[in-house]
C-alpha cells in the first residue's frame, strides 16, 4: 500500500496511554491513516494526574523530525503538547524547512487534571511561530481565553474567540466547547464564515485524551485529502463516539475508546 495516507503527531508521551502521543497514534490507526511519532517531552502520568515532566533537548526533537522526513514523509503533522519555548522554535524551524502542510496546531497548555503542560513564556512564541504555520488551530475553551483574553461563556463569545485567533495567523480555527452547558458545540471559522458543530452529550467521567484524539483526527482526515470542514465533522463524529465508549480505566478520568468502531465490528464486549 505505497499510498496510505501518513501523519505525524510531534507531542508529549502520556505514559497511561490515554493522551499525547499514544492517543495520537491510536487516533491515526483508527482512521486508516499510517502514524509517525515525534515526541518532545516524557510525562509520568495516569488518570488521576501528572506527577512529572522531562523535557527533551530541541536538537534531539529536530533529528525525530528529520529522521522521519527525509525517509517517509508525512501528509499532515499534528503538534501537541511542545513543553518550552526553545523546543516551539525548533518544530516551527522544522515545519518550515521541510514546508509541510495539512499542520494540525493543538494548543496544548494544561493537562484534564490541571497540571500545567506549557511553560507560560512559551505561549507568545507559539502564537508568533507556529500559529502562521497552522492550517488548523484546535483550542479548547480555556485555552481560547489564555490566547485571546476574552472570557467565553456562549457562542458568541466562542466566535469572537475565533476571529481573534484567525487574526493570529493560522488559515482554520475550530474552538472547541466541550465545557460550556448543554449540547457540545464546537465553532469553525476560516476567515469568511462560521460552522457549527453538535452532537450528543454524555455524562461521563472517562474523557482523557479528548483534546489530542479531535485533533489528530481532523489531521487524519486531512491526510486523506479531506476539506478541513469535512476533516472535522468526521473528527467530531468520530470522538463524541469515542466519548460514549469511554472506558473506566484508573481512579480518575478514564481515557476514550480510540477503536469502539473495530471493536465493534469485532464483537468485542468490554466490561
Amino acid at each position: 500500500m505505497e499510498n496510505i495516507p501518513k501523519a505525524l503527531t510531534i507531542a508529549g508521551s502520556d505514559s497511561s496511554g490515554g493522551a499525547g502521543i499514544q492517543a495520537d497514534l491510536k487516533t491515526f490507526a483508527a482512521r486508516g491513516v499510517y502514524g509517525m511519532s515525534v515526541v518532545t517531552a516524557l510525562t509520568a502520568q495516569n488518570t488521576v494526574g501528572v506527577q512529572g515532566i522531562l523535557e527533551l533537548d530541541p536538537g534531539f526533537v529536530s533529528a525525530q523530525i528529520h529522521s522521519v522526513l527525509t525517509d517517509i514523509a508525512a501528509d499532515a503533522v499534528k503538534t501537541g503538547m511542545l513543553a518550552n519555548a526553545d523546543i516551539i522554535s525548533q518544530v516551527a524551524r522544522d515545519l518550515r524547512y521541510f514546508d509541510l502542510r495539512n499542520v494540525v496546531v493543538d494548543p496544548v497548555m494544561v493537562a484534564k487534571s490541571g497540571d500545567r503542560l506549557l511553560r507560560p513564556e512559551a505561549i507568545q512564541v507559539m502564537i508568533r511561530e507556529l500559529f502562521p504555520l497552522a492550517e488548523v488551530v484546535t483550542p479548547n475553551l480555556h485555552e481560547a481565553e489564555k490566547l485571546t483574553g476574552l472570557v467565553i461563556r456562549d457562542g458568541e463569545a466562542m466566535k469572537e474567540a475565533a476571529r481573534r485567533l484567525y487574526d493570529l495567523g493560522p488559515r482554520h480555527v475550530v474552538v472547541k466547547g466541550g465545557h460550556l452547558t448543554g449540547r457540545p458545540m464546537d465553532i469553525l471559522y476560516n476567515g469568511t464564515d462560521f460552522f457549527a458543530f453538535e452532537n450528543v452529550r454524555y455524562e461521563t467521567p472517562h474523557t482523557h485524551g479528548t483534546g489530542c484524539t479531535f485533533a489528530s483526527a481532523i489531521a487524519a482526515g486531512l491526510a486523506k485529502n479531506l476539506s478541513v470542514y469535512d476533516a472535522v465533522a468526521q473528527a467530531k463524529d468520530y470522538v463524541t463516539g469515542a466519548i460514549r465508549e469511554g472506558l473506566a480505566i484508573g481512579k480518575g478520568h478514564g481515557p476514550v475508546h480510540h477503536f469502539f468502531e473495530l471493536y465493534r465490528l469485532a464483537g468485542i464486549r468490554l466490561g
